[in-house]
């Protein structure tokens, strides 16, 4: 690929942003997309007039704003897990700022003048020229072994103060919330059966017992979901047509047959279906409520470090009973998933590796027919129908330049959804947990197939027996990775500037708003915004153009002036949307920031190793030496931020939380954090009242016996099984 082919897959991202970044600041203005481009400010709206003019003429006000807005308004509108990935973008500006600059003005030289060769103008200039291929043997390459140890020093540096900064950050958010019931929570899973007594009564005996100064109270966790549902309607309609069967047969059944009547049974039966969901002791009274219970609950308890010490202590000797976890925020509970049995998660964990591989697995063939565009003469040999016209100039730079990319890039669309589903078969308690899970498997998915398939499969490497011999695999990627940074440049454009424009846009929202307006004829525009911030799409993203800055950097350096402006224009248009658009419904904590951690030291050695193999080819013993070095302490020093600040993101420290249940304390603030709790938790909110709800309350009066035996839950002494009301939501 020439500098010109370049050039046309960036000219063509550069109007496509133009044309998209026109159209939003213009269908921002228009009423009736105020539900889309809005949805978190839908009610400052309609106080705010706009011109007609005003309407359809692009402006940049959005811009602005969104440069404008400070770290204290972004966390308190998206939370800790907005912070975090705005830092991730602001730690990405800086250090390649730093990599484009080293990387210029020693590098890129380098490499152009590393060999004597009659050079063709700029625009016709292949792109090898410009990497390190370019540099014959022999040569010290000391400029490649400085850029790599200026850059590595500058990423742990930014590195080690975002997390320190990030952990401290999310301490202080701690302790300065409001109170959390998900500090007063666990969720215990793995409760075991008892044939004399419910699962309610084996929970309270327990804690009662084991945890009698902190227990509080709980609330059971029953079963629900779409299958459950049909269950419950199918009784309860066999039960209602039973009953009304007995009553209208004897009236009925004579005028119909004798006297040519009309029944009314049918009528009465509707007319019961239609009000079952409005009597409140109907179901109550037609299922069991010790059927519907699972075996997990929520337990509640007087202070948050007796909370913390519950979750975190092993509560019998069978690791597989009475599994405690600390509690999500009530609006972070995944439902669906707690009703699964704990012993079948591992279960579900393998299947879902499974799953997953499989899928990348097959994801190889669009990977490697993508590939296939980049070589002309495979293309004209496999569809000799195309010769006339790749033989035109501007249809072989689309076709180099372009087509690669973005056909990868259409098929990456459907990974996130398909990992979102193998996290939620994987048994994640929290949406966020379900979501960060996610996050893992996208990332994984993308830098294996964008990066390491495609330098398989696009390059020598394909020819060769890449596995046979570990000590051979950094010489092979020194070989394969350089012959593949020009597709990397363009899936940047691509992936990178493209991407950035269509989320800005909406275009699906856009779409589903225009449709409703003016196909179903429906203008109410006073609904909500639904929309959460897609992190296990974005934050992968983030991820894999970082992992493909550090190595390329001193590879193929052409690549970082178009990394840098992505990650400008990403900052903008991603604190435009946390403003306006994405609906913060629960907090993660900022859980992101470990995993950005680890991936961009993984991409440091990554690329280190890459280097070592490239001045071991190049016959380069100065470089090779001083990278070894370099290597050993960026392992030193991940290790190090592991020791020192992982512990603070995994669970909050027992000095911060006493601390917090001494404050609330002296406020007299628990009494109503504990009514809180009564509700905080409630599986069926709709309709449901305090005592349906939460179901239980912790009885001082109750003499509590030691179970004589916690594997099995079972006692020598019956006790009455206490009835529970049971409630769906409609």
């Amino acid at each position: 690929m020439d500098i010109a082919a370049l050039l046309t897959s960036a000219g063509i991202n550069i109007v496509l942003c133009i044309v998209l970044f026109s159209l939003y600041s213009i269908l921002r203005k228009q009423p009736s997309n105020v539900n889309v481009y809005f949805g978190r400010r839908l009610a400052t709206r309609r106080d705010k007039h706009v011109d007609l003019l005003e309407r359809f003429v692009p402006s940049p006000t959005w811009v602005m704003k969104a440069w404008e807005t400070t770290q204290d308004e972004i966390l308190a509108l998206g939370g800790m897990d907005a912070v975090v990935f705005s830092r991730m973008l602001v730690f990405s500006i800086r250090v390649f700022s730093v990599a484009a600059i080293i990387c210029t003005t020693l590098v890129l030289p380098a490499n152009y003048y590393g060999q004597v060769r009659i050079h063709k103008d700029i625009p016709f200039e292949s792109l090898e020229v410009f990497t390190i291929e370019n540099v014959k043997e022999g040569s010290r390459l000391w400029a490649h072994c400085l850029a790599l140890y200026i850059i590595t020093l500058a990423a742990c540096t930014l590195l080690y103060f975002e997390y320190k900064n990030i952990a401290n950050l999310r301490l202080v958010h701690i302790i300065g919330s409001a109170p959390n019931p998900s500090h007063f929570s666990i969720l215990v899973r793995g409760i075991p059966w008892s044939p004399e007594e419910s699962y309610y009564d084996t929970v309270k005996k327990f804690f009662s017992y084991y945890h009698a100064s902190t227990y509080l109270s709980h609330q059971m966790v029953y079963k629900s979901g779409t299958v459950q549902k049909m269950k419950d309607d199918a009784e309860l309609m066999y039960k209602m047509l039973g009953d009304s069967l007995g009553k209208t047969c004897k009236l009925s059944f004579p005028q119909c047959c004798f006297c040519g009547g009309s029944t009314n049974s049918f009528k009465m039966i509707s007319n019961e279906i239609d009000s079952m969901h409005g009597r409140t002791g109907y179901t109550d009274r037609h299922i069991d409520a010790r059927k519907k219970e699972c075996a997990a609950a929520f337990v509640f308890f007087k202070s948050r470090y007796a909370a913390l010490m519950a979750a975190q202590n092993l509560q019998t000797s069978n690791p597989m009973l009475w599994v405690t976890d600390l509690a999500p925020e009530p609006n972070d509970v995944y439902w669906t998933n707690l009703s699964l049995p704990y012993k079948q998660l591992w279960v579900r964990k393998i299947a879902t590796v499974a799953s997953s591989v499989t899928f990348m697995l097959v994801f190889l063939i669009p990977v490697t027919f993508a590939q296939g565009l980049t070589q002309l003469d495979k293309l004209e040999k496999m569809f000799p129908f195309l010769t006339e016209i790749l033989q035109k100039k501007f249809m072989s730079e689309v076709v180099i330049g372009y087509l690669p990319s973005a056909i990868l890039v259409l098929f990456l669309c459907a990974v996130p959804p398909v990992m979102m589903l193998f996290s939620a078969v994987e048994g994640s308690i929290s949406r966020s947990g379900r979501k960060k899970s996610a996050c893992y498997k996208v990332l994984y998915f993308t830098i294996w197939n964008v990066f390491f398939v495609n330098v398989f499969a696009g390059s020598v490497i394909s020819q060769l027996s890449v596995f046979s011999s570990i000590t051979e695999l950094p010489a092979q990627l020194a070989k394969a990775v350089p012959a593949q940074a020009t597709f990397f440049t363009t899936y940047v454009l691509s992936s990178g500037w493209a991407s950035l424009a269509c989320e800005i846009m909406q275009l699906f929202p856009l779409f589903c708003n225009l449709f409703q307006r003016f196909v179903l004829r429906c203008n109410d525009d006073s609904m909500d915004g639904t929309l959460s911030f897609p992190y296990h799409t974005e934050v992968p993203r983030v991820l894999l153009f970082g992992f493909l800055g550090f190595t390329c950097a001193i590879l193929a350096p052409l690549i970082l002036p178009f990394l840098l402006f992505y990650f400008f224009l990403a900052y903008l248009v991603y604190r435009n949307q946390i403003l306006n658009v994405y609906v913060t419904k629960y907090d993660g904590g900022g859980q992101y920031w470990p995993i950005a951690h680890n991936t961009t030291v993984f991409s440091l050695i990554f690329a280190q190793i890459i280097a070592l193999g490239v001045f071991g080819l190049k016959q380069s013993t100065v470089a090779s030496g001083f990278t070894i070095p370099l290597l050993l302490g960026t392992l030193l020093f991940h290790q190090y931020c592991r020791e020192r600040f992982l512990p603070v993101f995994r669970n909050t420290a027992a000095q911060v939380l006493i601390d917090m249940d001494k404050r609330d304390e002296r406020c007299g603030r628990m009494k109503d954090v504990y009514n809180e709790l009564h509700t905080a938790y409630c599986q069926f909110s709709s309709g449901s009242s305090h005592s349906e709800c939460f179901g239980s309350h912790h009885d001082e009066s109750t003499r509590v016996h030691p179970p004589q035996d916690l594997e099995t839950g079972k006692e020598n002494s019956k006790k009455d099984m206490s009835w529970l009301p049971v409630h769906r939501s409609s």
